[in-house]
């Protein structure tokens, strides 16, 4: 935001003669910056698909699946990649729109209604993952203890003794913690970023339309 600060500064030297041009001024160049942001948002979610999609091609996890005795599980996580792909590919193409109204040439108050709207696409974008980070972790436990056949001495242990029952409890509910949190960091620091500095646009926007 250098190049805005100095506008801004040359702009209240020369308030009176040039406010008209200096808005305009400012104006282009949040709307620049706002469509470049947008665009990043756009960029990254599309490689974040990428890289899941290499990682589940690398990682195949059809012959642990064959492990479970149980199609209806196999059939439930079949169903709810599928869905989660579907409701990713909806988010993308609602960046992809946000990206093209945001970089249509509008008035102040529509692209600070285009910034507000994009902003909140990608909280929905971020908490919906986190929500499905944390639903997988939570079903991958699960299954590995109750479904697959090699843990089932572990899982005779556990169910004879409370302690062992509790303290397996403790160990993956810290590791479940410890892992969305890690994921929790990631978008943030990725996406908060980018957001924060549509914050900023939309703040100086605020101030040229009062």
């Amino acid at each position: 935001m250098k190049e805005l600060d100095l506008l801004k500064k040359d702009w209240q030297k020369n308030k009176d003669s040039f406010e008209q041009v200096s808005e305009i001024e400012i104006y282009k160049m949040i709307h620049k910056k706002s469509s470049s942001i947008v665009k990043w948002i756009l960029i990254i979610s599309i490689l974040e698909v990428l890289l899941w999609t290499s990682l589940s091609l690398i990682f195949n996890a059809d012959d642990y699946l064959e492990k479970i005795n149980s199609d209806g599980i196999v059939s439930y996580l079949k169903i709810f990649n599928y869905l989660s792909y579907g409701v990713v590919v909806i988010f993308i193409y609602l960046f992809y729109k946000n990206y093209l109204q945001i970089s249509t040439i509008a008035s102040t108050k529509q692209l600070m209604k285009d910034i507000l709207k994009t902003r909140k696409t990608v909280q929905y974008y971020v908490w919906y993952n986190l929500a499905v980070i944390g639903l997988l972790l939570i079903s991958g436990f699960v299954i590995a203890l109750f479904y697959n056949p090699e843990t089932v001495v572990l899982r005779e242990k556990i169910e004879s003794d409370p302690k062992i029952m509790a303290v397996t409890a403790g160990i993956l509910t810290l590791i479940t913690i410890a892992l969305f949190g890690l994921f929790w960091l990631f978008y943030r620091l990725i996406y908060g970023i980018l957001l924060r500095r549509l914050n900023a646009n939309y703040k100086e926007l605020k101030k040229i339309d009062l």
